[in-house]
């Protein structure tokens, strides 16, 4: 597949993995629009309202698709959460979000799997970077299942939504 001119597509047993559209804005909002789902992230602010997600899905537009990749979870036909391959200060990170509706079910250890091996089929990265803040041992749990390992690396890491640095621990996938 040439990643410059198609959008990626990657199924798995329950979800859907695929670009990002206009119409998903009202879903985007409705579900990043929960303090405990902000919190978790780096750059979510908190409120997070239908021009929030059409202001995302804008810049979405501007990305390099051979280092920079963003799938929207699907899950029978709605919106779960999103998760994205991001330009890092040394390689490329994976972040994702997901709904609260959509917790505990191992959606994003799936979603992320998938992705992966998405990543080894297209992408010549040698290894990927992610990280989750400490006081959120379920994203680590997700991040462990799908194949990353810890660095031993705690960063301060600034959340948009607590309007503060956290202590985040850093991880490493190995292609």
């Amino acid at each position: 597949m040439d990643v410059i001119t198609a959008e990626p597509l990657v199924r798995t047993d329950r979800i859907v993995l695929r670009a990002p559209t206009a119409s998903d804005a009202p879903a985007i909002a409705h579900l990043a629009n929960d303090f405990d789902v902000a919190r978790m992230t780096t750059r979510m602010p908190f409120p997070y309202g239908l021009s929030d997600a059409e202001t995302w899905l804008g810049r979405l537009e501007t990305r390099d698709p051979r280092r920079e990749m963003t799938f929207a979870m699907e899950e029978d036909g709605k919106l779960a959460g999103v998760l994205g391959l991001h330009p890092a200060e040394d390689g490329i990170e994976l972040g994702y979000w997901l709904g609260r509706p959509y917790w505990g079910r191992g959606l994003a250890t799936e979603a992320a799997r998938g992705v992966l091996d998405w990543v080894r089929r297209h992408w010549a990265a040698r290894f990927l970077r992610a990280g989750h803040f400490a006081d959120n041992p379920a994203s680590g749990a997700v991040l462990v299942k799908a194949g990353f390992l810890y660095t031993g690396e705690v960063q301060a890491r600034s959340s948009t939504a607590r309007g503060e640095a956290v202590p985040t621990r850093m991880m490493v996938w190995l292609a």
